[in-house]
């Protein structure tokens, strides 16, 4: 195998493939990416047996082959060769070498035989469909920061993907949830996915999922119960499915909340990250005092001391004291495109509903905190 890349190309793929590979595993072959290489392209195929990414890049090939060479140390030399270089990559069979130039610059890598390097199983997709990658970013964004950590309901670790119904009109639906807050994300449903079955996206692949989708071109998905493809004409990325069934997300969405507050979103964010400063770690907890069109938050820790801020709101209901933790409601505030946030509230005990200007399309539960 021989080919001539050029350095941003393969700085891509390799990005892509480093960050699939597990650091850390008992199986020498999951560290590395097999590189083949035909016609005029060079495929990078990475995999940690639950994710598989195969990014595709032009490239001038000399002669066809294939092999397997550590991810890490070809991702860490590629980053520190010149920019705009072209660099070769020559495999030696004999040897058992990748050799790696590009100037003046030479490396001699150690590689595995590519018949050891597994391949994810091909699946049959029950559903196929294509979305613009600026709606897909959009459902991932807005939603992946309420995703849990939490191994013990590890069905929480992920983005459910769902079809739902909203105003008679069906949606492609993501919905996230930690147990503290909850995000839900409306866009409308591409015909062909009216009949795909709702499953949950992995953690890590929705991490590499966001990475695909800074482009602004379609996105070519594919669903089945345990697999789901995400595809651009470069890049495939094949991952498993989480194996569970995520809570009934509906019953948590408050219907009953007719407090109405209305606060500009970046002046909430930017608030409840300043008095926040002086919160403790533990707890992070600021509380809402509400009257006619005033708002005020405070903070109150025994160690570091106590901050408070007022705000003009659009608020006409009854007085009303509440707490929340203070991450999430930056997070969530720091969400909201729109001017206006809209918070729907009902006691100090219940949880709150906050949409971007009251556009429902996305919708944000938060709990309380006891204040």
């Amino acid at each position: 195998m021989k080919a001539n890349i050029e350095k941003s190309a393969l700085l891509r793929a390799m990005n892509h493939a480093n960050s699939v590979v597990e650091r850390r595993n008992t199986i020498p072959i999951l560290a590395n990416v097999l590189i083949e290489a035909q016609d005029a392209k060079v495929s990078f195929r990475a995999t940690d047996l639950d994710i598989e990414l195969i990014d595709r890049v032009d490239a001038v090939v000399e002669a066809a082959g294939a092999t397997t060479v550590s991810a890490q140390i070809l991702h860490e030399i590629v980053r520190k060769l010149p920019d705009g270089s072209m660099v070769s990559l020559a495999a030696d069979e004999l040897s058992g070498r990748l050799e790696v130039s590009a100037g003046r610059s030479k490396f001699s890598l150690a590689t595995l035989p590519r018949e050891d390097f597994p391949m994810m199983a091909m699946a049959e997709y029950d559903c196929n469909f294509a979305i613009e990658a600026k709606e897909l970013r959009r459902l991932i964004d807005k939603s992946k920061f309420a995703m849990s950590n939490e191994e013990t309901r590890y069905y929480l670790n992920g983005v459910y993907i769902h079809i739902a119904e909203r105003d008679g009109q069906q949606q492609l639906r993501a919905v996230a949830t930690d147990g503290h807050r909850l995000a839900r994300v409306d866009t409308p449903c591409p015909e062909e996915a009216q009949s795909m079955a709702g499953v949950i996206i992995p953690r890590k692949t929705v991490g590499e999922l966001r990475k695909l989708l800074e482009d602004d071109q379609q996105i070519a998905v594919s669903i089945s119960e345990t697999k789901l493809r995400f595809a651009t004409p470069d890049v495939v990325l094949t991952s498993k499915v989480i194996d569970g069934t995520f809570p009934d997300y509906t019953r948590v969405v408050p219907l009953s909340n007719n407090r109405r507050l209305e606060v500009d979103a970046k002046d909430l964010s930017i608030a409840v990250d300043r008095v926040s400063t002086v919160s403790s770690e533990r707890s992070r907890a600021v509380k809402f005092s509400l009257s006619e069109d005033r708002l005020i938050l405070s903070v109150q820790s025994p160690d570091s001391g106590s901050a408070q801020e007022e705000m003009a709101v659009a608020y006409l209901d009854e007085a009303l004291d509440i707490g929340f933790n203070a991450k999430y409601l930056h997070e969530i505030s720091s969400q909201i495109d729109r001017e206006n946030a809209v918070i729907m509230l009902n006691t100090s005990g219940d949880p709150a509903v906050i949409t971007e200007g009251g556009d429902e399309s996305t919708l944000y539960v938060v709990m309380p905190m006891r204040v």
